[in-house]
């Protein structure tokens, strides 16, 4: 099942009246789920690239595996926080688990289906729900406040010097108090009348929070008062149809150093100076999951399959890996000198971070890999798949 799947349109009755014609269906709700369906597809619209043998210079292994609970329709990433790794599914399971082994610490059960991942830090465990509420645990599992919102949460809350940070799905970015619950303040900004439904998320760095949004436009916000800092154009809206000019950065945007990157779904992808807003460099990129960066390179799963490496200053290509065309790609996780790489049928590839050659692959499950990866440590990842499943991953 492809990650586009769970990418909806929120569209206005212009787009669907041009639109009818794409299939007989017999109420608006099924006409969306089909122009949903056919634009952007359950399935894969091209088939995945044959995986063909490779000589592997690294040797990977599964070294524990577990289940929490399916998906459904959202998108659930680990988390590790301090030698444990904290995972969620869609009917409410949070587990606990110790990184060395698997174990379980605990598990709890949210009293609301959950549709956004685990985020940790402050001594809180924070997870976000289909009726926009956010529940705070501690370490120990024990629930310490609740969090009304305005609609669901469908990334990871983050914290930040003592505030709980949170974006809902009506385009609106949350500060709460990390002690209580309390709002302490509210960014919000107006939804366009065509725009993905995507579990982009929030990148928080020295008191500055980055979020990218429709329309190619990034963002930055004060951590401590919601108070807007600069907005970038990462990517101009191009095409003649509404659907063409989809350019939404769907993927957590990446700080490092004094540059904040950001990629957007048939867009490109942005280098932006985090002091002023200015476009450093841009060039054409189209990404759904998103970006890394480590050590003066940049690595991007494109939307088509192909990986890049980009030097850090300007935008050029150290190297292209393009074996992987049509495999939904989650983005790349540096690991010292490989990255890993999960897709859509469950695989773990691991690419030389030198040249992009693929140095070993493994397969977890039949199950499609979750965008984000979380790195244990420097030869091990956790991956967690559509069904629930959590798998850590070593390379040597």
């Amino acid at each position: 099942m492809s990650r586009l799947k769970f990418i909806k349109i929120l569209a206005g009755s212009f787009v669907l009246t041009g639109l009818l014609s794409m299939a007989a269906c017999s109420s608006i709700t099924d006409i969306k789920t089909n122009i949903s369906e056919r634009i952007f597809g359950r399935e894969a619209a091209d088939p995945p690239e044959p995986l063909a043998e490779i000589k592997q210079t690294s040797i990977s292994k599964i070294l524990w595996q577990t289940k929490v609970g399916e998906a459904g329709d959202f998108e659930f990433s680990p988390t590790v926080e301090a030698g444990y790794a904290y995972a969620a599914s869609a009917e409410g399971e949070i587990v606990k688990l110790d990184v060395s082994n698997g174990s379980q610490a605990w598990r709890v059960k949210v009293p609301e289906k959950l549709s956004g991942g685990v985020g940790a830090g402050g001594s809180l465990v924070l997870v976000g729900t289909q009726r926009g509420s956010i529940y705070a645990y501690d370490l120990a599992g024990k629930l310490q406040w609740i969090s009304r919102l305005s609609s669901e949460v469908l990334s990871a809350p983050k914290y930040f010097d003592g505030t709980v940070i949170v974006r809902t799905g009506d385009s609106r970015i949350f500060g709460i108090n990390a002690n209580d619950g309390s709002r302490k303040w509210v960014y919000d900004r107006t939804t366009p009348s065509l725009a993905l439904r995507s579990s982009a998320g929030i990148a928080v760095d020295s008191g500055a929070v980055y979020a990218g949004f429709a329309g190619g436009k990034l963002v930055a916000i004060r951590a401590d008062n919601g108070k807007l800092l600069w907005e970038a154009s990462v990517a101009q809206p191009k095409g003649v149809t509404e659907i063409e000019r989809i350019a939404d950065i769907t993927s957590l945007p990446f700080v490092d150093g004094p540059l904040v990157y950001a990629v957007a779904y048939q867009g490109r992808i942005a280098a932006v100076d985090r002091v002023s807003g200015r476009i450093v460099w841009n060039r054409d990129i189209s990404s759904l999951s998103g970006l890394n960066a480590e050590d003066g390179r940049i690595f991007v799963s494109h939307a088509a399959g192909s990986v890049y490496a980009l030097e850090y200053t300007s935008g050029k290509t150290f190297w292209r890996q393009a074996a992987l065309k049509n495999r939904q790609l989650t983005a790349p996780m540096p690991m010292g000198s490989l990255l890993a790489i999960g897709d859509i049928e469950g695989y773990v590839h691991f690419l030389s971070r030198e040249d992009g050659a693929l140095a070993s692959r493994i397969k977890t499950n039949n199950s499609p890999i979750m965008p984000q990866l979380a790195l244990i440590n420097s030869n091990t990842v956790l991956a967690q798949t559509r069904d629930g499943s959590v798998f850590a991953v070593q390379v040597k």
